[in-house]
């Protein structure tokens, strides 16, 4: 059982939602990404989404994008991301870490090198945000030689038969995006979350885990009462961006805010609507 895997078993044993934590490395410099990393631990993250930076997140909303060009401009790199994995690693040897990128690193670097390095630095999971499902006979069987997590996207557009392809080459999580748009869009319609997830259900046993809209505390609980995880990305990146200047108090910052979150998700039927 994978790290990832055994995590998400023992929260669901609990009766808890996992929370997702996603920032980019590199921002807002490489010298603090692994002391935010571990800021969202003590908040009380159960995985970490690490983003390698990229030039063309076209996934991703602008405050995300904003946050690539950041870490881009300190040369920020995928080999990078790894080296602070491990950095991580010399402190956290139990909270699963999954790296969110796209396909054109990876590829420029080699599949096999990629996850043999990231596996010897401590990373549990792969979330290529452009993989086609129709790629992955050819790229599961590495990831997965490696022992690392291949994560899938799906979308309120998914087809039952899209879901099918999609399940039987993932593993770890299934990351549902709640929304047609990118990362840090509104209108998070939690009735409808529930409805896909009850059809994604149908095919798998896989954690679901929801994220794109998740903005705060009340948002999270009403999400959690009905996913097995939670993602939060762009409300944490934006606080990032907003104290660039002053990073010493980043880790406080990140932490309490990750902190009102994990409060909300382990009581939901205290929030009673998205704020």
């Amino acid at each position: 059982m994978s790290r990832i895997e055994s995590t998400l078993a023992a929260l669901k044993a609990e009766g808890r939602t996992a929370l997702i934590p996603y920032i980019t490395a590199g921002d807002p410099h490489p010298s603090h990404t692994v002391g935010l990393m571990h800021a969202l631990v003590d908040g009380g993250a159960d995985i970490i989404e690490l983003g390698v930076p990229f030039s063309d997140p076209m996934a991703d909303g602008p405050t995300i994008q904003l946050a690539c060009e950041r870490a881009l401009l300190h040369d920020t790199s995928l080999w990078n991301c790894c080296a602070m994995v491990a950095e991580f690693r010399k402190r956290d040897s139990r909270t699963p870490v999954v790296l969110m990128g796209y396909l054109n690193p990876i590829e420029t670097r080699g599949l096999d090198a990629f996850c043999a390095l990231a596996k010897a630095s401590g990373v549990d999971g792969v979330l290529i945000v452009d993989l086609a499902v129709e790629e992955a006979p050819d790229f599961a069987p590495v990831v997965r030689a490696h022992g690392l997590d291949l994560i899938f996207l799906l979308a309120p557009t998914s087809s039952d038969a899209r879901i099918d392809a999609i399940v039987r080459q993932a593993s770890g999580y299934l990351y549902y995006v709640s929304l047609k748009g990118v990362t840090g869009a509104a209108l998070l319609d939690v009735a409808s979350v529930e409805a896909k997830l009850g059809q994604i259900r149908r095919h798998t046993s896989l954690p679901i885990a929801v994220g794109f809209g998740i903005r705060d505390a009340a948002s999270a609980a009403l999400v959690g009462t009905v996913a097995d995880g939670v993602v939060v990305g762009s409300a944490l990146v934006s606080q990032i961006e907003k104290h660039q200047a002053t990073p010493a108090v980043l880790p406080g910052l990140l932490k309490a805010q990750l902190a009102e979150m994990r409060a909300a998700l382990d009581a939901p039927a205290a929030v009673t609507q998205v704020a």
